[in-house]
């Protein structure tokens, strides 16, 4: 059984899997809370799922903040 969105087609809107991951998670817990989508008639019925499908729609994007990474 194929996943959808495909990883490789995330991977044409954000380079790195940990980041898809992140940004998924915090947005699918934002969905929980506000039940409220990015886009209509998503095919996924889970959270996690309707989140990819929004970054692949480019509806959710992220921006890198420098000032809070911290180094040891």
């Amino acid at each position: 059984m194929m996943l959808e969105p495909s990883i490789d087609s995330l991977q044409t809107k954000i380079n790195s899997k940990y980041t898809l991951v992140t940004l998924s998670a915090k947005r699918a817990r934002q969905m929980q809370d506000e039940k409220s989508m990015l886009i209509e008639k998503p095919k996924s019925f889970k959270y996690v799922g309707i989140a990819l499908e929004e970054i692949l729609a480019d509806k959710l994007t992220y921006t890198v903040d420098e000032e809070h990474l911290e180094f040891e």
